[in-house]
C-alpha cells in the first residue's frame, strides 16, 4: 500500500479520468464508457480507479447518456462518438464536455458494482457551492475508507468556462467538508503555479498533472472545427512533453504536494521519466484505452502488457533525490 499525504493507493499506477467511466459495466457484453480492452485487465490491480467526472446533475455535454444502444444503432452511436472524440496528431482531442448521468445515479447504478476497486472520485461544478453540495454527497454515500479520494476538477475546458474566477472559493469551501482525501487536478491552460500552491494553503492533499490540453482542429476541406464544440482538449502521446516539463515546473517551484503525473503514458519508460521530474504516481489515460480498433482485435496481449506494467511499476523504487532543477545553465562566452 502507498500513502500519498492520505490518498492510500494499492500501487503507483493508476487510471485517469473518464477513460473507464464510472469503473464497471452494467452488461457483460456491452462495455459503455468502458474502452474494451478493460476486459481484459482486472481493475482492481490498479492503484486506483479515477471515475468519469460527475456533476450534481446529468448532463448530456456534447455526447449522450443513453446506454440502451442496439447493434443496428451503430451508426448512430459512432456518428454521435464523431462529434465529440477524433484522433489527431499523436493523441486524441475530444468535447465530451463532462458527458456523465449524475452523481446520484452513481451511487445508485455504478458504485455498488465496483466495491473491488480503489476508488477515486471525480467531481465537476461551477460554483464553490455546487462542489461543497457534490463533496457532501460522497461523505453522505461512500464511508471513510470506501474510496481513495475526490478528484476536484475545476479545470475542464469543454463546458465554457473560466474555473480560474472560482478556484479559491471552491477549495476555501469543499476542501474543509470533505471526509476523505482531496486531489486538485491541474490545467496546463491556467496558472498551474499558482493553483498549486493555493491547494497547499487550503490543506489539498495532492495535485493531479495534468488535464488534457485546450486544443482546435479544422477539417482539412471545409476549415470546420471537427468537435462540435469547436475547440476541444488534445490527450495522448502528444502532450507527454507538456506534463513532463508542467510536473518537474512545480517541483522547482517548491510545490511539495505528491503529484499523480498523468499525459501520454503508455509504457515504463514514460512512467520512469514522470517519476524522474518529480511525480509520486502515475495514470494511464488515452495512450492505453483509445486504440485504433485492429489493436481491440489484440485485446488478449494488451491487457497482458497491461498486467506488467503494473508489475513493473510495483517493483520499481522511486529515486531518493526529488525536485532537481533541471533547467541548464548557458554556456559560457
Amino acid at each position: 500500500m502507498i500513502d500519498l499525504n492520505g490518498i492510500k493507493l494499492r500501487n503507483r499506477l493508476l487510471t485517469s479520468s473518464s477513460l473507464l467511466g464510472y469503473g464497471a459495466s452494467k452488461r457483460r457484453l456491452i462495455l459503455y464508457g468502458l474502452s474494451p480492452i478493460a476486459q481484459w485487465v482486472p481493475l482492481e490491480r490498479f492503484g486506483a480507479v479515477v471515475t468519469r467526472t460527475l456533476t450534481s446533475e446529468p448532463r448530456e455535454g456534447n455526447f449522450t447518456l443513453r446506454e440502451d444502444w442496439k447493434p443496428w444503432q451503430a451508426g448512430e452511436l459512432l456518428g454521435r462518438y464523431r462529434g465529440a472524440l477524433r484522433r489527431v496528431d499523436g493523441g486524441w482531442i475530444n468535447a465530451f464536455g463532462w458527458s456523465n448521468i449524475g452523481i446520484d445515479r452513481y451511487f445508485h447504478e455504478y458504485h455498488p458494482l465496483t466495491a473491488h476497486l480503489n476508488r477515486i472520485i471525480s467531481l465537476g461544478g461551477f460554483s464553490a457551492a455546487e462542489f461543497g453540495s457534490l463533496v457532501e454527497v460522497v461523505n453522505r454515500e461512500a464511508p471513510v475508507g470506501d474510496i481513495a479520494a475526490i478528484e476536484l476538477n475545476v479545470s475542464c475546458h469543454n463546458v465554457g468556462f473560466d474555473f480560474g474566477t472560482i478556484l479559491a472559493d471552491v477549495l476555501a469551501t469543499a476542501v474543509p467538508l470533505s471526509r476523505h482525501p482531496v486531489l486538485l487536478k491541474l490545467s496546463p491552460d491556467y496558472d498551474y503555479l499558482a493553483h498549486a500552491r493555493l491547494a497547499q494553503l487550503n490543506g489539498v492533499n495532492a495535485l493531479t498533472a495534468i488535464n488534457s490540453v485546450k486544443a482546435l482542429r479544422l477539417d482539412p476541406v471545409t476549415g470546420r472545427p471537427l468537435l462540435k464544440n469547436g475547440y476541444g482538449s488534445l490527450s495522448g502521446r502528444a502532450i507527454k512533453p507538456i506534463g513532463l516539463r508542467i510536473v518537474a515546473e512545480l517541483r522547482e517551484a517548491g510545490i511539495g504536494l505528491p503529484i499523480i503525473a498523468t499525459g501520454g503514458i503508455h509504457d515504463f519508460d514514460d512512467c520512469r521519466e514522470y517519476f524522474w521530474a518529480g511525480a509520486d504516481a502515475v495514470s494511464l489515460g488515452s495512450a492505453v484505452w483509445l486504440r485504433r480498433m485492429p489493436a481491440y482485435a489484440l485485446g488478449p496481449f494488451e491487457g497482458l502488457r497491461i498486467r506488467r506494467l503494473i508489475s513493473a511499476v510495483e517493483r520499481y523504487r522511486l529515486p531518493a533525490r526529488r525536485a532537481r532543477p533541471i533547467a541548464v545553465e548557458p554556456a559560457q562566452a
